[in-house]
C-alpha cells in the first residue's frame, strides 16, 4: 500500500520536473495537475478498498482453514479414539484364545497323566489277580505232582530229560 503511494508520489514529481524544465508550469498544466491528483487519490482510494477487500477474503479463507483444520483434528482424534477402542477388543480376544488354549493344553496334560496313572494301577492290579490266579490253580502240591509226572516221563524220553537239567528240575 505504501509502495503504491510512494510510485505515484514519484511518478508526480517525475511530471512535475519534466515539465517546468521545458516549459514552466501553466495555469492550465496546475488543472490538469488537480485533476491527475483527484484522478490519482480516487485510484488510491479504490485501490485501498481492494485491499481492504482481499484483506476480508484472506480473513475469511483462514477461517475457513482454521475450521477445516479443527474439524480434522476432531475427526482424527474420534479415529484415534476407534483405533484403541479396537487394539482393547483384540487383545482381550488374544486372552480369551490364550486362555482357551492353555485349558485345552491343560486338559490333554490331564488326560495323558490320567492314562499314565490308570495304566499303573490296571498293570499292578492285573499282576495281583494273575498271581492270585495261579495261587489257585498251581497249589505247591498239585505242582510237585507235576515236577514228578516229568521226570517219570523223562527216565523213558532223553530229550525230556535234557531239558529238565539244563533248568535245573532233574
Amino acid at each position: 500500500m505504501q509502495v503504491v503511494k510512494v510510485l505515484v508520489v514519484s511518478l508526480l514529481l517525475f511530471a512535475g520536473f519534466s515539465l517546468s524544465k521545458e516549459v514552466g508550469f501553466t495555469q492550465e498544466d496546475r488543472e490538469r495537475l488537480v485533476r491527475l491528483e483527484a484522478t490519482l487519490k480516487v485510484f488510491m482510494e479504490q485501490i485501498d478498498k481492494r485491499f481492504e477487500q482481499a484483506d476480508k477474503r484472506f480473513e475469511q479463507i483462514d477461517k475457513r482453514i482454521t475450521e477445516l483444520r479443527e474439524d480434522m483434528n476432531k475427526r482424527f482424534e474420534q479415529a484415534d479414539k476407534r483405533f484403541e477402542q479396537v487394539n482393547r477388543e483384540l487383545d482381550r480376544l488374544v486372552s480369551i484364545m490364550v486362555g482357551v488354549f492353555a485349558g485345552q493344553i491343560a486338559l490333554v496334560g490331564a488326560v495323558i497323566g490320567f492314562a499314565w496313572w490308570d495304566r499303573k494301577t490296571v498293570i499292578r492290579k492285573a499282576k495281583e489277580e494273575t498271581l492270585e490266579e495261579m495261587e489257585k490253580e498251581l497249589r505247591p502240591e498239585k505242582f510237585k505232582k507235576l515236577l514228578n509226572a516229568l521226570r517219570e516221563k523223562a527216565q523213558n524220553d532223553k530229550e525230556l530229560a535234557d531239558i529238565l537239567k539244563r533248568y535245573g528240575l532233574l
